[in-house]
């Protein structure tokens, strides 16, 4: 696609593909792909190549290699030499070696890999050596991709290169997400807690030293040896909270002064807002208003409304502030009146004494019922009818009732128990009608098995599919064999009666007819083998 043109003074210029030479142009227009590539002819100093007819196709390639910087150019002039080559591909970029053959090709190795693509163009012309019409003079040259080990070693090394740089980057991007590790803490010893002694005793190393003895705690370092150690050095570090308090109420004192600083310079810029408010208000009136122009006017208008927005936003910052302030001072009050406080203690804790005694009165109660009912319980020869005169809320109701509900619980288990019962009658009978219909399929199971076993019964359920495959002639076969065969070769035999007939169908034949057949085992070690024998007139001679 794009063409190569010589120039006396520059000699070939070839266009090349912006991607393959790195370097950002504007891209060219596309062209349409029916269009065919119009090439031009090129002179050189020692030849002259013709381009092919564009209405042919163009030179196929092979695939070509990774890291490809080596062409293969065949169909040269047999007089063609290796300057008069350099003449030819050197416009296509630097030449690092060439390799001629005693033959009509050779291999150019560029030093960039885009290079190959500008040789590629030139695959398809004719070169003719100065202005002879010898055949020799003349060829048709066809450049390819070649694949060299030296490319393919440079690329692998690349590869190889970019791999490790991208290892290198990514894990520094990996280590720089990683939060840092902690330091990491000393084991103990009697050196070392000097050291953390002498440090705890220092405020800009006590957030080490600290961390350091709480370790050693965590760790299970205390013991009976080293409890006084620790001891001092815990009170050490609790002669640090006196620091800390008196450090919190420095930074309080700081952050109000900040405050009042802070609310003080928003009172100035809030006064100078009322004063720049009043202007505009003054400039907007009757008698100032009508000697502005219509724009002066309307500049007026809109910084008046700036300005008022403004003054609004800080006044609203300022009523924040005051009311915080507010609440401070409520809770400080709230602080300050230890009197409420001890009243509302002794509120609650009378509520809690008054339900302390209630909920112990209310377990004397239980209780004093529990030992009535147990004496009533133990009173059994008493007469029912004096029950019936009770009151409702005597020991003796409560008794009535609780045997009442006892009674009505009993019903309902019995109630229970009986259905209970009746479904294990109805398992059991379920149970016993499984059993008789399991002996009825096993009668029936023997009675197809005598069935089949029996030699004088010819009919089958299945019957055979050949009717070669029957009792006759497998029994007649094995009787010629008394050491019995194997069922290869029984089926062997059958298969040149029929050879429809499987060994699956054969098998299955002579295991439902044990009474004519049975399979023993022969041989010993490797020889052992499964043979089929004929037992037919073994109930004979055993009779």
């Amino acid at each position: 696609l794009f063409p190569l043109r010589f120039d006396p003074g520059l000699g070939l210029i070839a266009p090349i593909n912006p991607m393959i030479a790195g370097i950002s142009l504007v891209p060219p227009p596309p062209v349409p792909p029916d269009m065919p590539v119009i090439k031009e002819i090129i002179h050189c100093k020692s030849c002259t190549l013709f381009p092919q007819n564009p209405n042919l196709p163009p030179p196929s390639t092979r695939e070509r290699p990774p890291g490809c910087k080596t062409v293969f150019v065949g169909g040269l002039p047999e007089n063609a030499t290796e300057e008069i080559i350099r003449e030819v591909f050197d416009q296509c970029g630097e030449i690092t070696a060439i390799r001629k053959s005693k033959k009509n090709f050779c291999h150019i190795r560029f030093s960039e890999e885009f290079m190959v693509d500008k040789a590629i163009y030139l695959s398809g012309y004719r070169m003719r050596i100065g202005s002879s019409t010898d055949k020799k003079d003349s060829g048709k040259i066809h450049v390819d991709f070649a694949q060299a080990r030296d490319d393919l070693y440079e690329w692998e090394c690349k590869q190889r290169l970019l791999a490790r740089e991208e290892r290198h980057r990514r894990k520094i991007h990996e280590d720089r997400l990683r939060p840092p590790s902690p330091p990491p803490i000393v084991h103990y010893s009697e050196h070392e807690v000097a050291l953390l002694a002498d440090r705890l005793k220092d405020d800009h190393k006590f957030s080490e030293a600290i961390a350091i003895l709480f370790t050693w705690i965590d760790r299970g370092e205390v013991n009976r040896r080293t409890a006084n150690h620790f001891y001092s050095m815990i009170q050490s570090a609790n002669s640090h909270v006196r620091r800390l308090m008196s450090e919190k109420a420095q930074h309080e004192e700081e952050l109000e002064r900040a405050k009042e600083a802070f609310k003080n310079a928003l009172l100035a810029i809030l006064n100078q807002f009322e004063q720049i408010t009043a202007v505009f208000t003054a400039a907007t009136r009757q008698k100032a208003w009508d000697h502005f122009s219509k724009a002066q006017r309307k500049n007026i208008d809109i910084w008046r409304k700036q300005c008022e927005e403004l003054r609004n936003a800080h006044s609203e910052e300022i009523m924040g502030i005051r009311r915080e302030e507010e609440m401070e001072m409520s809770d400080d009050e709230s602080d300050e009146s230890p009197c409420k406080k001890m009243r509302v203690c002794d509120q609650t804790q009378a509520s809690l004494k008054e339900e302390n005694d209630s909920l112990r009165w209310q377990l004397d109660a239980y209780r004093n019922e529990v030992e009535l009912l147990r004496k009533e319980q133990s009173r059994a020869s008493r007469p029912e009818d004096d029950h019936s005169h009770t009151h409702p809320h005597s020991p003796e109701a409560q008794i009535q009732l609780l045997q009442q509900s006892m009674h009505s619980m009993q019903q309902q288990l019995l109630n229970l128990q009986e259905k209970l019962s009746s479904k294990e009658t109805e398992l059991e009978q379920a149970r016993e009608e499984h059993r008789y219909l399991e002996g009825e399929v096993l009668s029936l199971r023997d009675k197809v098995c005598a069935n089949y076993s029996h030699p004088s019964i010819h009919p089958c359920i299945h019957p055979p599919s050949s009717p070669y495959l029957n009792q006759g002639i497998i029994s007649t076969f094995l009787h010629v064999h008394p050491f019995g065969a194997n069922l290869e070769y029984l089926w062997s035999y059958i298969q040149r009666l029929d050879s429809k007939v499987s060994a699956g169908e054969l098998e299955r034949l002579m295991v439902r007819l044990p009474s004519m057949f049975r399979q023993e085992l022969s041989g010993v070690g490797a020889t052992l083998e499964k043979r089929w024998k004929f037992c037919g007139f073994d109930t004979l001679s055993s009779a």
